[in-house]
């Protein structure tokens, strides 16, 4: 009889399991036709809004101020090159060499933060466009796994042309202003197709931390990240996509 019962015990945790294995398929077969699916759709479609929108508007209702998003989509033909370049020569200048990932800097910037130094990121403009498009803001290794993955599906899916124009379209480049051409507006009063070399490097320049630093009121280290960006873009060459 105590046979019996083992042998039913077991066979029940041999079921158990067996259920639990389908249900884990299931959800990850789920997850990888979902979120494939939702990269695939814009690929054609533009992002209406990102996860880091609606929390910068939360800090500002806790702060008491209004909603702001001020955000104009433009083609990528529409960017002006100088914006283009300058994004590449101030966050990526293997851009287009690589396959989302940069090894070299994700290394230094692992060295220098494993030091106790100032922390640097080692993101490429493909994994940046993967965290503010599909991804919550955050620094967890979950959200880096989720973030590797959505770069692997950008790179596989679009285009670089079309990582770049998502990337200069969705970017927070200020209190409540994201995208190239509503930095180009709120700044300099003009479209961002029509930006000169030196504006586009003076608003790459804030891209680090947007809130703190304005091209407006650009400080000492902002205008030597400047120059040193505008140098970039002369060693750059032509982006052939």
């Amino acid at each position: 009889m105590t046979k019996q019962r083992k042998n039913v015990s077991a066979n029940k945790k041999k079921l158990s399991w067996s259920r639990v294995k389908r249900i884990l398929g299931r959800i990850l077969i789920w997850f990888f036709a979902t979120t494939i699916l939702w990269v695939f759709i814009y690929r054609f479609v533009n992002p209406p809004i990102t996860f880091l929108m609606v929390e910068r508007n939360w800090e500002r209702k806790a702060a008491g101020k209004t909603a702001k998003m001020e955000k104009t989509w433009v083609k990528f033909n529409d960017i002006s090159d100088n914006m283009k370049r300058a994004a590449v020569s101030a966050e990526d200048q293997l851009f287009l060499k690589h396959i989302g990932f940069d090894v070299q800097a994700i290394e230094k910037a692992f060295e220098n933060n494993a030091k106790g130094k100032a922390k640097t990121g080692g993101s490429t403009i493909s994994q940046q466009t993967a965290k503010n498009v599909f991804l919550w803001p955050g620094r967890s290794y979950v959200r880096k796994a989720f973030e590797a993955y959505f770069t692997l599906l950008i790179e596989v899916l679009w285009s670089k042309e079309r990582i770049l124009e998502v990337y200069l379209n969705v970017i927070e480049m200020g209190d409540g202003i994201y995208g190239a051409e509503a930095a180009s507006q709120a700044y300099y009063g003009k479209s961002c197709k029509n930006l000169s070399r030196a504006e586009a490097a003076l608003i790459a320049a804030c891209f680090p931390n947007p809130i703190r630093w304005n091209p407006n009121k650009a400080t000492p280290y902002i205008k030597k990240r400047q120059y040193w960006i505008m140098r970039n873009m002369r060693r750059l060459g032509p982006l052939d996509f």
